[in-house]
């Protein structure tokens, strides 16, 4: 299935051209749960593909689907994208928020990346700091070679102030909590305005890869969306 001569590098060179970046990738073992490509072909190699910062935020702004005003245009948008690549490269496509089953993309991420985890639970990159994500991993049946980063020191452990466990009004944020309903119906409360134009406070005062945080306009429209996920989820 997978196309003859895939590679790292083809795939980093086509996803960049339409708006996605290749995060990393990794030759998946058993432990890691990744599912087979079709029946009789294992996963052999996998890719992920995301965000980061706002690099790829202006390819989206430009589609049809920010532009339609239906709902879900992100996921859209990445699906059109993501699915184009994955039918180009004879991948298969997997997304973190189709499920069941959900994929373990947190331990993908980290095989692919060497990520760490920070206090408030996303994961932290030494250039991009919190400010990525992941909306796809592609999975090929034929084994091709995949950068590695190399290990690097938790940049939470030597930050002694803190600040994204003392930046949030209402303390929705601890070590090893998150109090989701608090936090939400700040950001939906008149309070909460700096939050829904910014995004998350606490998020925005870690200083590791600051100048990859996101821009209003992209901060906004997350946080609008966790809005919605939210209010929709407690209906």
């Amino acid at each position: 299935m997978t196309a003859p001569g895939a590679s790292y590098e083809g795939l980093c060179a086509d996803s960049a051209a339409t708006g996605m970046a290749c995060r990393g990738g990794f030759h998946p073992t058993p432990e890691d749960g990744v599912p087979a490509v079709t029946a009789g072909e294992p996963a052999r190699t996998v890719v992920l593909l995301g965000f980061t910062g706002g690099r790829q935020w202006q390819y989206f702004t430009l589609s049809g689907e920010y532009r339609d005003g239906e709902p879900h245009a992100l996921d859209r948008w990445s699906r059109r994208i993501i699915g184009a690549l994955a039918r180009r490269f004879g991948a298969r496509e997997l997304y973190p928020d189709t499920g069941p089953p959900w994929w373990p993309f947190q331990r993908w991420a980290r095989r692919a990346e060497a990520l760490h985890v920070s206090p408030l639970g996303i994961l932290i990159h030494p250039e991009f700091g919190l400010w990525h994500a992941y909306r796809a991993a592609l999975v090929f049946a034929q084994p091709f070679a995949v950068p590695q980063m190399p290990a690097w020191p938790h940049p939470c452990e030597r930050c002694a102030g803190k600040p994204c466990l003392s930046s949030c009004p209402v303390e929705a944020i601890a070590p090893a909590r998150f109090e989701r309903a608090l936090c939400m119906t700040h950001v939906a409360s008149p309070a909460g305005g700096e939050c829904r134009s910014r995004g998350c406070l606490a998020r925005r005062s870690c200083p590791v890869g600051a100048a990859h945080r996101y821009g209003p306009e992209q901060a906004a429209f997350h946080m609008r969306a966790s809005l919605e996920t939210f209010t929709w989820e407690r209906r």
